[in-house]
């Protein structure tokens, strides 16, 4: 099972092909907060629902500093359908080998069903400005998530 984070760790570096097979780093969102998102597939109910609930307040977090990335095992292709179906604003990041999922605590046994499986763990972490862990939240709901993060931020 993959090591979780915790506040005050450094976030793991990556680089990644977003929807459009471009590479998009953590780096690139230096001075800026990020709040990366992990879930197990694009083309989902639940995760339609996290995505589109993040999309819904992309202005209120970009307000307040914060960068919106989502990271899925999904190929660069699956995730421009996703995007583009559902409209979504954010930034859609596909790790299809795992190793930024496995970095960050979000690849390992969950419980799903009553069976122990191996898979995503939906999980939510916010990198500060700095690049250190501010939150690391793991086994989130999709529903009502995003709206639980703005009331936990103070937003």
């Amino acid at each position: 099972m993959s090591e979780r984070l915790r506040p005050g760790d450094t976030a793991p570096a990556f680089t990644l092909p977003d929807a459009d097979g471009k590479s998009v780093s953590l780096a690139d969102h230096a001075g800026r907060k990020v709040i990366v998102y992990f879930y197990p597939a694009a083309m989902t109910p639940g995760c339609t629902k996290q995505a589109c609930d993040f999309t819904d307040n992309l202005r209120l977090l970009a307000d307040a500093g914060y960068d919106v990335v989502g990271i899925s095992p999904d190929k660069s292709e699956k995730l421009a359908r996703f995007r583009e179906k559902e409209e979504l604003g954010i930034t859609l990041l596909g790790d299809p080998e795992k190793e930024v999922l496995t970095a960050y605590g979000a690849f390992g046994e969950k419980t799903m069903y009553g069976r122990t499986v191996t898979g995503v763990i939906r999980s939510t972490v916010i990198v500060d400005a700095e690049g250190k862990v501010e939150r690391a939240l793991y086994n989130v709901r999709a529903t009502g998530h995003v709206a639980k993060l703005i009331r936990d931020l103070g937003l």
